[in-house]
């Protein structure tokens, strides 16, 4: 099963009925992989064990335009944070296995700097004390609104997002990191939301190779069932774009794709 079925299907039974209605219908009106890439690119892990209250979360943040990852035990979620990279992690400290302020201290000592909400409980000073020493960036106490944790959440991505806002350049082509946006020989590159993330992914890693599977985890939630050969279309498509502009997408047989400019290609126009 793809991944807009799933996520449809999702919507379904949670009975948001009229979103699910809506999704389908804007997917109808766009090319067979683009309406997929309208639901955003900003990954969060949400680390609940509160069942109900991590679904209706999990439920909220996906309506935002967020992928989102949900773990329900602190060892899980230490696990993750190991292997995978997050624009936020939202973390409850009461959790089974491994209490949030402990995966806090651990993400940061391996000097992780993704922005971390906490949640806490009512009241709990000490809690919030402990949680802001620690690392986290904010914190909501329980009970709250859904759009403040959302206000919230999309304030500290942005805030971290600004700490990356120098310009990456690869031949003509520049990355403005704090627009998210890609000019081409002076003039702005059209892309979509994948493609922006994909382009975004190879030019940071300057010159670096990076594997199919390793750049689809970038993109892509946990749980997303994704169509393999998603990652070769995007691919496929901003070659087209970069095509004769000295930039160039190439493949490493075992290594994977990397970004590379030709020694003659013209330099960013200023």
């Amino acid at each position: 099963m793809n991944g807009f079925v799933v996520f449809v299907w999702r919507m379904v039974i949670c009975r948001n009925f009229q979103f699910a209605f809506d999704f389908v219908s804007k997917r109808a009106q766009a090319p067979f992989f683009g309406s997929w890439i309208s639901l955003g690119l900003m990954r969060i892990l949400l680390v609940e064990d509160n069942p109900s209250l991590a679904k209706s979360l999990s439920e909220a943040l996906t309506q935002a335009h967020f992928a989102v990852d949900c773990m329900h035990d602190g060892e899980a979620a230490d696990h993750v944070l190991r292997t995978q990279e997050y624009s936020l992690v939202i973390l409850d400290l009461g959790l089974p296995r491994l209490d949030g302020l402990e995966i806090l201290r651990r993400l940061r000592a391996r000097r992780n700097r993704v922005p971390v909400l906490i949640l806490t409980a009512h009241g709990s000073l000490e809690d919030r004390v402990k949680g802001l020493n620690l690392g986290a960036d904010d914190y909501l106490s329980k009970p709250f609104e859904l759009d403040e944790l959302e206000a919230r959440a999309r304030a500290l991505i942005r805030r971290a997002q600004h700490h990356e806002s120098a310009d990456v350049v690869c031949g003509p082509l520049v990355f403005d990191g704090v627009e998210r946006s890609f000019r081409l020989g002076g003039e702005l590159l059209a892309l979509t939301k994948r493609e922006r993330a994909v382009l975004e992914v190879l030019i940071v890693r300057g010159g670096r190779a990076i594997n199919k599977e390793a750049l689809s985890e970038k993109l892509f939630g946990i749980d997303e069932s994704v169509n393999p050969d998603a990652i070769e279309i995007y691919v496929y498509r901003l070659r087209k774009k970069l095509e004769g502009s000295g930039v160039a997408i190439v493949t490493l047989r075992g290594l994977g794709y990397l970004l590379e400019a030709k020694s003659d290609a013209a330099p960013p126009a200023a």
